[in-house]
């Protein structure tokens, strides 16, 4: 039997965490109340394992895990249409939330989903030979987009990014229009994650 590895998160409550996986397309496969709360949810081969901690605050979590797939977009647009039909609605901040697909400077292809007790699960699809950082483009609006990117997605510092945006948008130059409509999409989305209203 080849060896798996399988993520233990915490969670506060346990049923408000299942009723998310439940709505992305997961099975709960194993669910236990006592003496521990303790759940297990299953989607295709991806399987993730839950325990209740009382007292819990997922505001303040760091547990994370990483999801490899050759099919980033397509999980994306499915976990997105099932928070939608659950929802109402596509939560871009606050917990729960999903990001949308984007390549990164490291080779990868990737959203960042955030469940209800503050489990981070990234979700991504190599698309280059080597998880190397590309270099900092030296034009200033590719720039701003690498650091803006890198400093949101994968820092988690969207003030920072929020920043680097602001000040791309200010100065004198012209960028393309590509790149106008990349910096006003990006910045939107980052300050959605603040809790702002982007910028028409």
């Amino acid at each position: 039997m080849a060896e798996t590895m399988i993520p233990l998160l915490p969670c506060h409550e346990l049923d408000e965490t299942l009723d998310f996986y439940r709505a992305i397309g997961f099975e709960v496969t194993f669910y236990q109340k006592a003496p521990n709360p303790y759940a297990v949810v299953r989607r295709d081969a991806m399987e993730l394992q839950f325990y209740r901690i009382k007292g819990y605050d997922p505001h303040t979590s760091h547990s994370t895990c990483y999801v490899v797939t050759d099919r980033v977009d397509a999980l994306n647009e499915a976990f997105r249409a099932g928070l939608k039909q659950t929802l109402g609605r596509i939560p871009a901040r606050g917990l729960p939330r999903i990001g949308v697909a984007k390549d990164t400077s490291y080779g990868v292809r990737q959203f960042l989903m955030t469940d209800p007790a503050g489990n981070c699960v990234r979700v991504g699809q190599p698309i280059a030979e080597s998880f190397e950082h590309a270099p900092v483009p030296r034009e200033r609006y590719a720039r701003a987009l690498h650091q803006a990117t890198l400093l949101g997605e994968s820092k988690q510092d969207h003030a920072a990014a929020l920043r680097i945006i602001d000040r791309a948008l200010a100065a004198d130059g012209t960028p393309t229009p590509a790149q106008l409509r990349e910096l006003h999409a990006l910045r939107a989305e980052t300050a959605a994650q603040l809790g702002e209203e982007g910028r028409e």
